[in-house]
């Protein structure tokens, strides 16, 4: 699915978001970056809300707030399954609408065990031993090993079908460049998706990114869509 960036004919930039996430289907696992209001794709989240996909399995920070975001995937019924560290913040009445009707599972993670678990998801780590939550309610039924006198749990990486992630601007390559703290969750969800779809401010021409400001290389980019473009895109 990734095109080979080895000729500068490749050219991964949309202008239309319905058509970068056309061909998601019902019952994917879809990652979706964001840490409260910063770096969160709501255009590439509203063009699947538009595109119909049900029965989503959806790993994020937390399970939204207000009308926008996740909460608008949660409002259309379109999520089966939540995994987050925070599935209750202020305003996230349409997850606890739907957790509360029976309609959407809950797994809940410690933030750095869900950081961790999509790291090693991406780097091809299937699973890692951590100290956090062990003896809590966190872990039940989970593998414990002791390490150096202390408890660890076994806990095991998180992968997805497609991930929706924001950067501050993209080349027609695809490689990014985030903006503070927009870069969250965005650089190893990249890595731990079999297709990776960008949400962008900008499109630079080839070379026009300083390489030692690109954070997440093209090569595991698949598409980006930018409501602005210039020449080239579709």
């Amino acid at each position: 699915m990734r095109p080979d960036p080895g000729t500068t004919a490749v050219n991964k930039i949309s202008r239309l978001a319905s058509s970068v996430v056309a061909d998601v289907p019902d019952g994917s696992t879809v990652m979706i970056g964001g840490f409260g209001e910063s770096g969160i794709p709501n255009a590439l989240i509203d063009a699947l809300v538009d595109q119909g996909a049900c029965d989503l399995t959806v790993i994020a920070n937390n399970a939204g707030s207000g009308e926008t975001g996740i909460s608008a995937l949660l409002r259309a019924g379109r999520v089966r399954r939540v995994v987050c560290s925070y599935p209750r913040s202020r305003g996230s009445v349409w997850f606890e609408r739907r957790y509360s009707e029976g309609s959407v599972e809950l797994e809940v993670m410690a933030q750095g065990t869900l950081s961790e678990a999509i790291r090693a998801g991406g780097a091809g780590i299937p699973a890692f031993y951590t100290p956090t939550g062990v003896g809590t309610m966190l872990t039940p039924g989970k593998e414990v090993r002791v390490f150096n006198g202390r408890e660890h749990v076994l806990e095991h990486a998180l992968v997805a079908d497609v991930a929706l992630i924001k950067a501050r601007a993209a080349d027609t390559w695809g490689n990014l460049v985030y903006h503070a703290t927009a870069r969250n969750y965005g650089p190893i969800m990249a890595m731990a998706a079999q297709t990776t779809i960008a949400e962008v401010d900008e499109v630079l021409s080839l070379g026009d990114l300083d390489p030692e400001h690109v954070v997440t290389p093209g090569v595991v980019v698949d598409r980006v869509f930018c409501a602005e473009t210039t020449g080239g895109a579709e």
